[in-house]
């Protein structure tokens, strides 16, 4: 029987850059932030984190230091996915070398492949690696869909343990067909009570960077069977969610945590500051949920 390799919420934690790189030191504070307000796992170098814009060396660089920091007082899920089958297998095989507890391989975006391509992508990915892998399926940012049937042939290979699930439409399924030992989180925090009646397990979470406490009590309540605390907490934040997307992740995530006093630098190009108009709706959001 495969264990979860967390119940609750895992921050998908941003990268603090500067202008000569990654702000290592505010990186570690935030790690320490996050643990000391009960997260239950760190998700590093994910979308949030803006992998995408780091270079190999230094992408590596932040696994390894967010593993070393988290010094295992919560598993850490590291972002070694890619387009590029060896590349992914590459930054997996460097994951697991310093000592991370589970991998998150996204679908390959761009060039794509079909349901076929996608089983021997990340059948290889595993295969090349014991560390527990985690899906990530968010076909809003990479234009494709692991079907429900695709997710079923791979929760059978044996460190394919759980997926990051942003397509509720097909929660349900995934959890009737796949094994009872096979895991989902919600990749999107105002689904999270849907998700969680449907039989999934925790939230992979954006506004956990600011309210960590807060993401872990909604589904901490749920799973301890206080259902209508758990809805309650959720239309609570929808507000601040809300805000939290106005425009593409992680721009206003970052620019929420340096109203905040974080400090955690701006985002890399492409991604630009906000639009005047909706800093100001954020900002009013934050403000509104006594956060500034």
């Amino acid at each position: 029987m495969r264990k979860p390799i967390f119940t609750g919420a895992g921050v998908a934690i941003v990268t603090p850059f500067t202008e000569n790189g990654v702000n290592f030191d505010k990186l570690g504070e935030l790690i320490d932030f996050q643990i000391n307000e009960g997260i239950d796992s760190i998700i590093i170098c994910g979308t949030t984190g803006e992998a995408s814009t780091m270079p190999d060396d230094e992408h590596k660089a932040v696994i390894k230091f967010a593993v070393e920091k988290v010094s295992k007082r919560v598993p850490v899920i590291a972002g070694t996915g890619s387009n590029d089958t060896n590349h992914a297998i590459s930054l997996s095989k460097y994951a697991e070398e310093v000592g991370a507890d589970a991998i998150l391989s996204v679908t390959p975006y761009y060039n794509k492949t079909t349901q076929k391509g996608l089983y021997e992508h990340f059948k290889l990915i595993a295969n090349s690696i014991k560390t527990p892998v985690v899906l990530y399926n968010v076909p809003g940012r990479t234009g494709l869909n692991i079907d429900p049937q695709t997710v079923k042939q791979l929760s059978e290979i044996d460190n394919i343990v759980a997926i990051k699930e942003c397509n509720l439409n097909q929660v349900g399924e995934i959890v009737k067909i796949c094994p009872d030992d096979f895991t989902v989180y919600s990749g999107n925090d105002d689904q999270v009570v849907p998700l969680l009646a449907l039989g999934g397990k925790g939230l992979i979470s954006v506004m956990a960077n600011i309210i960590p406490k807060k993401a872990h009590d909604l589904v901490s309540t749920f799973l301890a069977g206080n259902i209508e605390e758990s809805r309650k907490i959720q239309l609570d934040l929808l507000n601040l969610i809300k805000a939290l997307f106005i425009e593409v992740n992680p721009i206003p995530i970052k620019a929420a945590m340096n109203l905040m006093g974080m400090e955690v630098g701006k985002c890399r190009l492409p991604l630009v500051d906000m639009s005047e108009k909706n800093y100001n709706t954020l900002k009013q959001a934050l403000q509104n949920y006594g956060l500034i």
